[in-house]
């Protein structure tokens, strides 16, 4: 398979701009691969997405070279991980990691053994179905595990999170994180912005790559100022959902 861009980029010095796709189909994952963002996320934890439905968007999105794949498992389960590698995905997200236990977990279902627990078949789509000979001694060089911080606990254990062996770059989920700090559904509160930002310092600290997902425009400065790494501006159903009620108030307005 082609070297993973996305995780070599991560050190380049300036932010990858990436975009959420829910809508949990090829044809919309491609409507949006053109669009100039350097990586999309295939989501299947808050989405009808599944193995299925990602193989299929793995497919359209490496029509174009540019823009890079990242696929999140609904859960950090071994044998999602071990699906949506065998199809082909190189990076992964890895949701409500709280614990190294959990980190170390999660890079292991990505590793063969003696390093891991992932199972092995010489025939699936990641390994060009048997024209990658090299596959098995050399997968691990271009998955990416990212791990996603998005609990109090976690935010307790981020240094030790950070610190396990690949562990590729650390995750800020603000919508959890609101909830686990008692700002609710409130992802715009001063005081959850700051701790936002807070975070992305100490996992910048560790000297691991940072990430987050927001459509607030005041969070996306605060984090590009602190340094972020890859940041994803928005998701596929919300423009869908934002844009179409913009166009009806717009014509009735006429």
């Amino acid at each position: 398979m082609p070297g993973n861009i996305f995780k070599s980029r991560l050190y380049e010095g300036r932010p990858q701009f990436g975009l959420w796709c829910t809508l949990s189909n090829s044809f919309a994952a491609e409507v949006v691969a053109g669009a100039g963002y350097d990586w999309l996320l295939l989501d299947t934890e808050h989405s009808p997405g599944d193995p299925l439905t990602v193989l299929p968007q793995l497919q359209v999105i490496a029509g174009y070279p540019s823009v890079s794949s990242l696929v999140r498992p609904a859960a950090n389960d071994p044998v999602l991980i071990k699906r949506f590698l065998d199809a082909g995905a190189q990076t992964l997200l890895i949701p409500y990691v709280q614990t190294a236990d959990e980190a170390r977990a999660a890079v292991a279902a990505t590793r063969y053994p003696p390093h891991g627990i992932r199972g092995v078949s010489a025939l699936t789509r990641a390994t060009r179905f048997g024209r990658e000979k090299a596959y098995f001694e050399n997968a691990q060089v271009d998955i990416c595990v990212i791990v996603q911080i998005e609990t109090q606990l976690a935010l307790d254990n981020l240094e030790s999170i950070a610190a396990v062996e690949g562990v590729d770059a650390l995750f800020v989920g603000p919508a959890d994180l609101a909830a686990s700090l008692g700002f609710g559904a409130n992802q715009m509160h001063p005081d959850m912005r700051s701790e936002v930002v807070k975070t992305i310092s100490r996992i910048k600290a560790t000297g691991k790559p940072a990430g987050l997902l927001t459509s607030d425009a005041v969070l996306q400065k605060a984090a590009l100022s602190s340094g972020i790494n890859f940041l994803a501006v928005g998701v596929d159903a919300g423009l869908l959902a934002r844009s179409s009620e913009a166009l009806l108030v717009q014509v009735n307005s006429l």
